[in-house]
C-alpha cells in the first residue's frame, strides 16, 4: 500500500516558485545633458519578451525582459533594459503542457517585479516614471504559437 502512496506522490505535478530575481539592468543616456533640455516630448518604444532555459532537473529559468528606448527626433534621450528573471520547480507535468507553463503560467509570475523595476531604473535616472501596461500572457502565447504554426506549413 505504501509503494502505492510512493508512486503517486512521485508523479504529482509540482510547480513551484524558486526564486525571482532582477538579473540584469541597463540605462544609457547617450545625449545627456544637452537632450534633457528639449522641451519637445520624447516618442517611447517598448519591446517585450519571454525566454525559458532549463536550468537543472525540473527546474527552469525564466526571464522576461523589457526595453524601453525614448527619442527626440533621431536623438536618444534614455534606453533603458531590464531582464526580470525567476526560477521554477517543474515537474511531473504533461510535455504538452510546458509551452503555456513557460510562455504564460511563469511570466505572469515575473512580470509585476519587472514594471516595478522599470519604472524605479528610469526614475531614479531623473525621468518621469515609465509604467508598463499589463500583459495577456496567454494571447501573446497563442499569438506566438499560430505564428511559429504558419512558419511551419510555408
Amino acid at each position: 500500500m505504501t509503494d502505492t502512496n510512493t508512486t503517486s506522490e512521485a508523479e504529482t505535478p509540482v510547480f513551484q516558485i524558486q526564486r525571482v530575481y532582477l538579473k540584469e539592468a541597463s540605462l544609457e543616456q547617450p545625449n545627456s545633458p544637452a537632450i534633457l533640455i528639449e522641451q519637445q516630448q520624447p516618442n517611447v518604444d517598448i519591446q517585450l519578451g519571454v525566454e525559458a532555459t532549463p536550468a537543472a532537473e525540473g527546474v527552469f529559468e525564466v526571464c522576461v525582459t523589457a526595453t524601453v528606448h525614448t527619442k527626440i527626433g533621431d536623438k536618444t534621450v534614455f534606453l533603458a533594459e531590464c531582464k526580470q528573471g525567476g526560477i521554477f520547480e517543474i515537474r511531473n507535468v504533461p510535455e504538452d503542457q510546458m509551452g503555456a507553463i513557460m510562455g504564460i503560467a511563469c511570466p505572469q509570475i515575473v512580470y509585476p517585479y519587472l514594471r516595478g523595476n522599470v519604472a524605479d531604473l528610469i526614475t531614479r535616472a531623473g525621468f518621469p516614471p515609465v509604467h508598463l501596461a499589463e500583459i495577456n500572457f496567454q494571447a501573446m502565447y497563442e499569438q506566438q504559437q499560430a505564428q511559429a504554426a504558419a512558419a511551419t506549413q510555408q
